[in-house]
């Protein structure tokens, strides 16, 4: 059965949710995640994007796109781990097509049948039970929630977020609903977590890039 557009939604950001922390825990030995990137509609797929610590442009890192599965057998953050680990083993060989490029940086599309996955580790069943009572799902997201992310520079963060309060941007054709804002994590963090439900409904803030399939628009809050 193909996945409803919420359903899609959901699973990425319960994706994105989870596998944050490996922008500073590495996936393995020097790869790290640097950035998880909501693929709008009609693909129902995750594109999760790797590279070295210090990795903050497109020449650096590696987009991987995974299809987010059937319903019956949703793609989970525990598997989207393990082939990750599977392709930077470097054991790995693409079919030829699989690969193509986007916002600057190689693309390469994941089919996961053809995987041997790696088994989850005694930390990842460990940081599972942590993350149960240290952080419990509820029954309400998060608004505006995030859907994605992606280091653009040293200093540029680009949040993907959504809210429940209003579909925003829903005439877009190209991710109807996702809004990027651009935050400096450098920045006074604080106040713009603050202020960002306001300041993503405030439409002369934005802007196009045409360059990023993954949002509407985009806020530039990076001097806020």
């Amino acid at each position: 059965m193909i996945l409803a557009h919420e359903d899609v939604a959901d699973q990425q950001a319960a994706i994105a949710r989870l596998l944050i922390h490996h922008i500073h825990a590495p996936l393995i030995g020097g790869q790290y995640i640097r950035g998880i990137l909501p693929v709008p509609p009609p693909a129902a797929a995750i594109r999760v994007v790797t590279g070295i610590d210090s990795a903050h442009t497109p020449e650096g890192l590696v987009a991987y796109e995974i299809p987010l599965g059937q319903e019956d057998d949703l793609l989970t953050a525990g598997r989207v781990t393990g082939i990750l680990r599977t392709l930077l083993t470097g054991t790995q060989t693409y079919p030829i097509g699989s690969t193509s490029s986007m916002m600057g940086m190689a693309l390469v599309h994941v089919d996961p049948e053809t995987l041997d996955v790696s088994a989850p580790t005694q930390d990842d069943k460990a940081l599972r039970i942590l993350r149960s009572f240290a952080q419990p799902l509820t029954d309400e997201d998060p608004d505006p929630r995030l859907r994605g992310f992606l280091f653009l520079e040293q200093d540029r963060l680009r949040l993907y977020l959504d809210s429940e309060r209003q579909l925003l941007y829903p005439d877009s054709k190209r991710a109807p609903g996702v809004v990027a804002a651009d935050v400096r994590p450098s920045g006074a963090i604080t106040a713009v977590v603050a202020a960002l439900p306001s300041l993503l409904t405030e439409k002369e803030r934005t802007k196009q890039d045409n360059t990023d399939p993954h949002c509407s628009v985009v806020v530039d809050l990076t001097d806020w």
